[in-house]
């Protein structure tokens, strides 16, 4: 690099839980010496400590290629991600894990990628491609792989499934750690699924299921997202356990990335009272740790990846340092833009009303109730229940007066009828919205109040072979994700902006929800009970098929 110079500030030891002033020497990206200063009036009152590294998260999900999430993350102090590429390889299969890693070196930013454990996540849901576990086996031997992502199918786990267990293997003879995805998952079930070599679960929702996997030497990510939020409801296993959790997004949209990051995390950890070198230590050092990364710690010898504090209280970044490199300094990113192709895989016709309705015996019922899905705003986990149905011509409707709106999943890849369900609390009293990003298949997925209303949104994400939509009386609103139907190409800053203003319509509807195109894409998540749509129909998540 050639690049040399020195800092001083106040040096933060996070493992002894010391902070001393120093002059740090950086020559060529690499930490030549940190050097005490006698006397604190020598060094600014700034704070100096390895950046913040996101232990779970699917860059997809920003609506941002990798190279744009980065120009976001490091104003923000963030200078590497734990990064599961699986939502672009379950519609682009190994060509779209390639496309990331491609994308991503081409910035100053660390993304640390996994082999997509579950392409298809399930059977009962058509993806785009397939990857098996000799593709896995090759991605896990690639240098730029660090791990196996999450291995959503318990099930398969748990009965000890060929085919998931050769994933589990091969892993695990590169001495490469597994990610888990086990939501609700306690007692001996979880046990099994731990002993199976699996180290880490981001999905606990209750702190009593987190310690229940703690016990069995499990490590906790602390999610907090767009649309899953458990911070709350786990925070206090920072000081409890501290060499055992780690802090992620796993989902976060790009007007929310905008706003912060790990950074906001560790701001409400600290406001909670938890002691600030162990909010560091989840969000600095234990994932460094647990995937054996290449970033260091901010030592001697290490690459120069370090941030600047204004304090350990609102964890303001003053400036973030990737391999020597300023890359951030007061919120502006110094990250170049990159210009990149897109790749796609997008076959859907437009589609009429007639397409979209259902009669009454067509439908799964009880004693004349139908099945109907029940959101969780800030949870993925859904509820299912048993409702009266709206009748028109013999036609099941959606009803506005009990919240009870109609839902579509629309195959993507080839033809075949859309598949119908119905869903409570997305609150909508006019029009409807859809989109292309629907987990982990990413079909089309749309829920409004007619079906006038719902064809019209889903046209819309066809006509731009893939986005996000948005339809009321009086408007349209569509944004293009070229990039496999789930990222723009556009400059970060327009397409949070483009978010802002279609999520905001969204809301206009009367949705309560905090992000309901981020709830809305997790309707079609097979792997989290209870009740979910896919391409292929109503799924109950607890018997684990279709209805």
């Amino acid at each position: 690099m050639g690049n040399s110079f020195s800092i001083s500030g106040q040096y933060v030891d996070i493992l002894k839980k010391h902070i001393y002033p120093v002059t740090i020497i950086v020559q060529d990206g690499i930490i030549k010496s940190i050097e005490s200063i006698e006397y604190n009036i020598d060094a600014p009152l700034h704070y100096l400590l390895p950046g913040f590294i996101d232990a779970h998260v699917h860059i997809e999900s920003s609506m941002l290629i990798p190279s744009s999430f980065a120009r976001l993350a490091v104003t923000h102090g963030t200078i590497g991600t734990i990064s599961d590429p699986h939502e672009i390889a379950n519609v682009c299969g190994m060509q779209g894990v390639q496309y990331m890693i491609d994308n991503g070196k081409k910035v100053p930013f660390h993304f640390f990628f996994g082999a997509p454990s579950c392409v298809p996540a399930t059977i009962f849901e058509t993806a785009g491609a397939a990857i098996d576990s000799n593709d896995v086996a090759a991605l896990l031997a690639n240098p730029d792989i660090y791990y196996l992502s999450e291995m959503m199918n318990f099930p398969g786990v748990l009965f000890k499934d060929e085919e998931i267990m050769k994933k589990i293997t091969a892993a695990h003879k590169l001495g490469k750690p597994v990610d888990g995805h086990a939501p609700g998952l306690r007692g001996e079930d979880a046990k099994k699924y731990i002993e199976a070599g699996i180290s880490t679960d981001h999905e606990c929702f209750t702190i009593e299921e987190a310690l229940d996997k703690l016990q069995h030497g499990m490590k906790i990510l602390i999610r907090e997202g767009s649309a899953a939020k458990n911070f709350e409801a786990l925070y206090e296993l920072i000081e409890d356990h501290p060499s055992m959790i780690m802090l992620c997004s796993d989902d976060k949209h790009p007007d929310s990335l905008l706003e912060g990051h790990i950074n906001s995390l560790c701001a409400r950890a600290v406001a909670k009272g938890i002691d600030p070198m162990l909010v560091l230590r989840a969000a600095c050092i234990n994932p460094v740790d647990h995937y054996k990364l290449p970033t260091g710690k901010m030592q001697v010898g290490d690459a120069a990846n370090f941030i600047v504090l204004e304090d350990l209280v609102s964890f303001k970044v003053k400036q973030t340092y990737i391999k020597g490199e300023l890359v951030a300094e007061n919120g502006k990113s110094f990250i170049k833009e990159v210009k990149e192709k897109a790749i796609n895989k997008f076959d859907a016709a437009t589609i009429q009303e007639k397409d979209i309705q259902i009669s009454l015996n067509e439908y799964p019922q009880e004693n004349g109730k139908i099945a109907v899905i029940e959101a969780n705003d800030g949870q993925l986990i859904t509820n299912k229940l048993w409702l009266s149905p709206k009748l028109a011509a013999d036609k099941i409707v959606s009803n506005t007066e009990s919240d009870n709106l109609k839902m579509v999943v629309y195959n993507r890849y080839y033809a075949a009828p859309p598949k119908i369900a119905f869903i409570k609390n997305f609150g909508f009293k006019n029009g409807a919205i859809a989109s292309t990003v629907a987990h982990d298949s990413h079909n089309i997925i749309a829920v409004g109040v007619s079906d006038a209303d719902i064809v019209r949104a889903i046209n819309l994400v066809i006509q731009e072979q893939g986005g996000i939509s948005c339809v009321n009386d009086k408007a349209t609103k569509v944004m293009g994700l070229p990039v496999a139907g789930l990222m723009s190409l556009e400059d970060p800053y327009k397409v949070a902006a483009n978010y802002t203003a279609i999520d905001l319509m969204a809301k206009s509807l009367g949705s309560k929800l905090g992000s309901p195109f981020m709830t809305l894409s997790f309707m079609a998540l097979l792997v989290i009970p209870h009740l979910k749509l896919s391409d292929k129909g109503l799924f109950d998540g607890d018997s684990f098929k279709l209805f």
